[in-house]
C-alpha cells in the first residue's frame, strides 16, 4: 500500500459543468492513473478490513467501479444497486428526489443477505438522496448498513444529515461547487 497519496491531484475539476457555476469533481481522471486508482482500493480494503462487513453493494454505475475490486479483493459478495428497469428478477425499488425531479433505484431481492452487514460505495456522496434510498432498499430486504464509503465528499451539501447514524468515509473532501 502506498503510504501517502494525495488523491485531489488525480481529480479533474471541470468548470461551469453541469451547469454555469458549478465546479465539477471526476474521478474518472483516477481511474486513467493506476497509482490513484490502486491507492483508492488499498484505502478500502486497509479502512473496512476489520469492521466485519458481509457484502458490499455498489450504486450505479460508477460505485461499480470501486466496490468490485474491493468485493474481490474482501473475497466478499458484491450487490449492485441500479436505476430503475434495468434487473430482470423480482426487485425491491425506491423512488427518491433529485434537485431536478424524481428517480428510483432497486436492487434484486435474493441479492439480500438477511441479517447481514453491508457497505455501501459510490463515487461521490452529495446531497444524500441516493444514498438514502439505497440504504432503504437494503433495509427493507433485511439487511444493516453500518457504513457508506464515497471517494469523494461535499459535505457542505448536507448528504450526513439524510444517513443519520451510519459511518461515512470519504477519501477527500470538498467545501464547494462553486467556481
Amino acid at each position: 500500500m502506498i503510504q501517502s497519496f494525495n488523491l485531489d491531484d488525480s481529480i479533474r475539476k471541470v468548470v461551469d459543468f453541469p451547469h454555469k457555476g458549478i465546479l465539477y469533481y471526476d474521478i474518472t481522471s483516477i481511474l486513467t492513473n493506476p497509482e490513484a486508482f490502486s491507492w483508492c482500493i488499498d484505502e478500502m480494503c486497509a479502512y473496512y478490513r476489520d469492521k466485519n462487513i458481509d457484502a458490499v453493494a455498489g450504486v450505479e454505475s460508477r460505485g461499480f467501479i470501486f466496490s468490485a475490486p474491493f468485493a474481490k479483493a474482501m473475497g466478499i459478495p458484491l450487490i449492485l444497486v441500479r436505476k430503475a428497469g434495468k434487473l430482470p428478477g423480482v426487485t425491491l425499488k425506491k423512488s427518491y428526489q433529485l434537485e431536478y425531479g424524481k428517480a428510483e433505484v432497486e436492487i434484486h431481492q435474493a441479492d439480500v443477505p438477511v441479517g447481514k452487514n453491508i457497505l455501501l460505495v459510490d463515487d461521490l456522496l452529495a446531497t444524500g438522496g441516493t444514498m438514502g434510498a439505497a440504504v432503504e432498499l437494503l433495509t427493507m430486504g433485511g439487511a444493516q448498513v453500518k457504513h457508506i464509503f464515497g471517494i469523494i465528499g461535499l459535505p457542505f451539501l448536507g448528504y450526513a444529515d439524510k444517513l443519520p447514524g451510519i459511518e461515512i468515509k470519504t477519501l477527500v473532501d470538498y467545501n464547494s461547487e462553486s467556481v
